[in-house]
């Protein structure tokens, strides 16, 4: 996962930050983070034990240029940085009316934060972008995602092989079938795979696809509070 810059004139907003040092977190590899904190969650009985009340979402476009706000990484007051992409946990209690959970190990916000401030404070929806800082959003479910998701860093390295960000001390992470390398499949996302509408079909839909379903900025709330997720 690479930055960039990007300027804004947005004030940034005082927070106070959960202590989540008890996560493991390697800057650059927010997809193996997520990984890991989704097994934490579960482990931890903060998640239902199989994650079912969890969902790994991808964020990027065509450019790989996603602005994000209030995140560690960017050198600037208001936290805002290009994201090549990005990767969240969203947590959605089936047994509770309590708005869904945003995780975000990179975010200077609360951790984790209501998903409507999340939106609010990091995507920023009202902030007027050019079309090719558009974000997208793959939502795979945690289960699937926990027995499927390979990565042997190859994309941390430059053309001569050395790492560009220095890789997390332990092993490259295998999928359950003895795949080695996938990530390119979760963070290669275009307009075009974006679902046309929100209903109860994508439930099953996200459920069942190793791929999940993409949704666009103004659909990802609304997906997330179909009454049968």
């Amino acid at each position: 996962m690479a930055t960039s810059e990007l300027d804004s004139t947005s004030a940034p907003t005082a927070v106070r930050p959960l202590d989540i040092s008890q996560f493991q977190h390697t800057p650059s590899y927010c997809e193996e983070n997520v990984y890991l904190l989704c097994k934490k969650l579960c482990t931890s009985g903060v998640a239902d034990a199989d994650g079912s009340d969890l969902y790994v979402v991808f964020i990027s476009n065509e450019k790989k240029q996603v602005p994000l706000w209030h995140q560690k990484a960017s050198h600037r007051a208001d936290g805002v940085i290009l994201w090549d992409y990005h990767v969240i946990c969203i947590q959605r209690k089936k047994e509770s009316h309590s708005s869904p959970l945003v995780w975000d190990l990179d975010s200077s916000l609360h951790c984790p934060s209501p998903l409507a401030s999340y939106v609010s404070e990091t995507i920023r929806p009202s902030f007027q972008l050019f079309a090719d800082f558009q974000r997208f959003f793959r939502v795979v479910h945690a289960p699937i995602f926990l027995r499927s998701f390979a990565s042997d860093r190859r994309h941390m390295k430059d053309s001569l092989g050395n790492w560009t960000a220095k890789p997390p001390a332990y092993g490259p992470i295998v999928a359950e079938d003895g795949t080695v390398h996938n990530l390119n499949e979760y963070m290669e996302i275009i307009a075009a795979d974006v679902v046309s509408n929100i209903g109860s079909d994508l439930i099953t839909a996200v459920r069942s696809h190793k791929l999940g379903i993409v949704v666009n900025e103004t659909q990802l709330e609304e997906f997330f509070s179909l009454d049968d997720l």
